[in-house]
């Protein structure tokens, strides 16, 4: 059985349930699992100092689109909101296969370990005509090599632009096709284990590319295998005026009369909702991934966290697709979050402290990962360490449980242990060879866009 000691962590943020910050504290792993918290250094088969050095529990993203990491920083689509921003990337979207998802995943991922996420979900719904189900082996392939803990969701798109969507036709499945590939992915990969490594949800990617057939049989599959469901959701004002137009309905409502809420679901971005809807998904436990970067840079609007937060919807942390990114860093994202609530709620805003629990305690709820989210015994051992003995952290430590998005952090963090193993050390990924795979996927980025 492996056995990890890390010993004398300075600061030890848990998240737990009493929000303890404890100093100079020993914390003992056995085979992926926190065992015991205290100060006896206990034999190991590992061992890391932690003198100086704060540890938090493993950040978890609700909502990526990892492909979208080789479409990011594009001039042409900068300055444009999310509907005729979708319609551009599809043309270059409808271009993946293996060798790009593999690879933009494996840099996506990457860059998330170096910044302390220790969970990734993933919402990949773009299946380009033969590519059949080997972009889920590939991103499973990518979380594998690296060492990081895997949420896929299944995505799927019926409705091209030949039946009022917005993707091209190349890229959209059949409701059969796409049902039949859900249960064969879910089959494959997810493990329900607690400590489970990969997790499957289903996930049609929005009210406006799919039909309400896909997204009542999704419900009913997905409850039938005992996975979670997913979708964007109240992001734009267009996606209102969609519903409305087409459904006679908000899009909660609609959502909702196709089985689409509940403690099983969870939305990205829920922007735009009322204060009746914000009480539904209090009451429903139906749960909410905000992403504040992107939701700035198309121009979506701030979603009400706050007032979800007060009511008691979950809500994780999540930062979207690296094309509305252009960037896969939690650390930034809890940043953005407070300043931006900051300014648009000011003392009713989400405290720094709020911000963290929101990425590992809130994103674990909407996740259904009772074991992740905390540093306490019986918890997954997820968690980065930072060195505090840097300039840019000089004078920040009087409230490490804050520190992240009140000063935030702006470079690798020195070690992440994902499952009780280390996965980066002195800020550098340990599993691959960094140099080889930033060349190579820079290569394959290449071929991919002058397609």
């Amino acid at each position: 059985m492996a056995t990890l000691l890390v010993k004398n962590v300075g600061y030890l943020v848990t998240c737990d349930d009493d929000d303890r910050i404890l100093k100079n504290a020993n914390v003992f792993v056995r085979d992926g699992v926190i065992e015991y918290i205290g100060n006896e250094a206990i034999a190991a088969d590992e061992v890391i100092d932690g003198t100086g050095m704060v540890m938090y529990p493993g950040l978890i993203n609700t909502h990526h689109h990892l492909y979208q990491t080789f479409s990011r920083n594009l001039p042409e689509v900068q300055n444009m909101e999310l509907f005729p921003w979708l319609k551009y990337l599809y043309e270059i979207w409808k271009n993946l296969d293996e060798k790009v998802v593999y690879y933009s995943s494996l840099t996506g991922m990457g860059e998330l370990l170096k910044t302390g996420c220790t969970t990734c979900l993933d919402h990949h719904y773009v299946f380009p005509e033969g590519t059949g189900d080997r972009l889920m082996d590939a991103q499973f392939s990518a979380a594998d090599t690296l060492g990081m803990r895997f949420h896929a969701t299944r995505g799927s798109m019926d409705l091209s632009v030949k039946d009022g969507g917005l993707p091209p036709d190349s890229v959209v499945q059949t409701v059969d096709e796409i049902l039949r590939s859900s249960e064969r992915t879910v089959s494959r990969f997810h493990d329900p284990d607690e400590y489970s490594m990969h997790q499957v949800a289903l996930a049609p990617c929005s009210p406006f590319s799919v039909s309400a057939d896909l997204l009542r049989e999704s419900a009913k599959l997905a409850r039938s295998l005992g996975v979670r469901l997913h979708t964007h959701l109240a992001e734009t004002k267009d996606e209102e005026a969609y519903t409305t137009e087409h459904f006679h309905m908000r899009p909660l409502e609609y959502m909702e009369s196709l089985g689409w809420t509940g403690p099983d679901v969870w939305y990205a971005h829920g922007i735009h909702f009322n204060d009746e809807e914000l009480r539904f998904l209090a009451e429903t436990g139906t749960g909410v991934a905000h992403c504040p970067v992107s939701n700035m840079k198309l121009s979506s609007g701030i979603a009400r966290i706050p007032e979800m937060l007060k009511l008691g919807v979950p809500v994780g942390l999540a930062v979207d697709g690296s094309a509305s990114n252009d960037g896969s860093s939690l650390i930034e994202e809890m940043r953005v979050a407070y300043l931006l609530h900051r300014l648009s709620s000011s003392n009713e805003a989400p405290s720094g402290y709020d911000i963290l629990k929101m990425a590992t305690r809130g994103s674990a709820k909407i996740l259904g990962r009772d074991k992740l989210g905390q540093i306490a015994c019986g918890m997954a051992a997820d968690f980065f360490m930072i060195r505090q003995n840097r300039l840019a952290l000089v004078g920040t430590q009087m409230d490490v449980g804050s520190m992240l998005a009140t000063v935030g952090f702006r470079e690798s963090v020195d070690i992440t242990v994902v499952n009780g193993k280390v996965v980066v050390r002195d800020g550098k990924l340990l599993n691959v060879d960094e140099e080889r795979i930033a060349h190579e996927a820079d290569q394959i980025w290449r071929s991919y866009l002058q397609k």
